[in-house]
């Protein structure tokens, strides 16, 4: 019996490892499959926080999945999935691999709800014994929150994850100096915020800031996210929940309280990070949500630049629409550091820029021809900046 809870932690991490060897199947009318006996994991809303209790991550294993109905009308729901997260019937995964994939994915998230609290808690007693100082306690959390992120993901590999520079042997993407900024990204799944900290190293560089991410105060709700979030000093802000796709609805009255936070975290030497987008995206495929301007007002305010990451293919472990949820369709996730600092005339601008940039990769994995001009903005354009940065 003792080596039962053994099994239940390294059977899904040997799993993981095993996923990487199996072969992609292409699937045709004669190799599909009946679904309705596959077991599938019953998951809080991506609109919500993403896991409620580890609970109820263990006591949902055993549902099973969405029934289809046998011959044409199953081929017709595989195909309108398929057109849901961007899937082909070319590159859809072997279904052996695609439920060890989930299965490495769900041991990630329940290792990261032990690992985060576990780790946090000492430094949580350090500065309510006024050991530590409060900037010392989010230095440390963003740095733990960083290693549980990037070694829980070496340990339990269920994602192939490449990471795109700039130019190989530039220094584009590695600043040896970085200065202070604010960084914005395209908002694809649930699991954003722990490949951001797995790779930001990678992404950033060794002599990178530490980050502090605007979130939904929502999140608060759930006590991992929030553990790390608060202890992290990462900043939240006020809004409905009116459900991904539809228009936020924004506590105006907190924004003062989010500058002088932001203020604040630039003169404490952190960078600020923004998902433009509000919220999650349940069609990354198709391009990003409408954006708001909030980097560029902080932008302004601050006389900081914008420099852009983008993610792609992490929608198909955990996808934003509530109906295809962790409906796992593909392992390998780009992401992309365009370390180039924008300045950008108006809100508009930056939007725009953002769309081609972040929001072409975000949908195809690949850069936009022309994306050092967006990035720049049409200010360092006219100041001949661009012609520069492409020397």
């Amino acid at each position: 019996m003792r080596g039962i809870p053994v099994l239940t932690i390294f059977l899904p991490i040997v799993l993981s490892y095993v996923a990487a060897f199996v072969p992609t199947a292409t699937t045709s009318r004669n190799t599909v499959q009946d679904v309705s006996r596959r077991p599938s994991l019953l998951l809080p809303s991506p609109s919500s926080s993403p896991f409620s209790s580890t609970t109820e991550l263990f006591s949902t294993t055993a549902s099973s999945s969405t029934l289809f109905i046998n011959g044409d009308n199953e081929l017709k729901d595989k195909k309108a999935m398929n057109a849901l997260t961007g899937t082909s019937t070319s590159d859809k995964m072997h279904p052996l691999k695609a439920g060890i994939t989930k299965a490495g994915m769900v041991s990630f998230i329940v290792s990261m709800c032990i690992a985060l609290p576990t780790t946090l808690f000492p430094v949580k007693l350090l500065h309510r014994a006024k050991l530590i100082s409060t900037l010392q306690k989010e230095q440390i959390s963003c740095r733990i929150g960083c290693f549980c992120s990037r070694w829980l993901m070496r340990v339990i590999p269920f994602a192939r994850v490449k990471v795109m520079k700039n130019d190989e042997g530039s220094s584009d993407s590695k600043e040896e100096k970085p200065e202070p900024t604010i960084w914005v990204c395209n908002h694809t799944s649930m699991l954003d915020i722990f490949f951001l900290l797995a790779k930001d190293k990678k992404l950033r560089g060794k002599n990178k800031r530490p980050i502090k991410i605007i979130y939904w105060k929502d999140l608060e709700k759930n006590p991992v996210t929030k553990v790390l979030f608060t202890m992290s000093g990462f900043i939240p802000v006020e809004m409905e929940d009116n459900g991904n796709g539809n228009a936020n609805t924004y506590n105006k009255s907190s924004f003062k309280a989010l500058l002088k936070s932001v203020k604040k975290a630039f003169d404490d030497g952190f960078d600020i990070g923004i998902l433009p987008e509000g919220q999650l995206n349940p069609c990354p495929e198709k391009g990003l949500q409408p954006s708001f301007g909030g980097a560029f007002t902080l932008a302004r305010m601050s006389k900081r630049p914008i420099k852009m990451m983008a993610i792609h293919g992490l929608h198909k472990l955990w996808h934003g629409d509530d109906k295809i949820g962790m409906t796992v369709t593909g392992r390998k996730v780009k992401m992309r550091n365009y370390n180039l600092g924008g300045k950008f005339k108006d809100s508009n601008e930056f939007i725009q820029a953002f769309e081609n940039v972040v929001g072409h990769f975000g949908a195809t994995g690949q850069d936009n021809p022309s994306w050092r001009d967006w990035s720049l903005g049409s200010s360092a354009l006219k100041n001949g900046e661009a012609d520069g940065a492409k020397k």
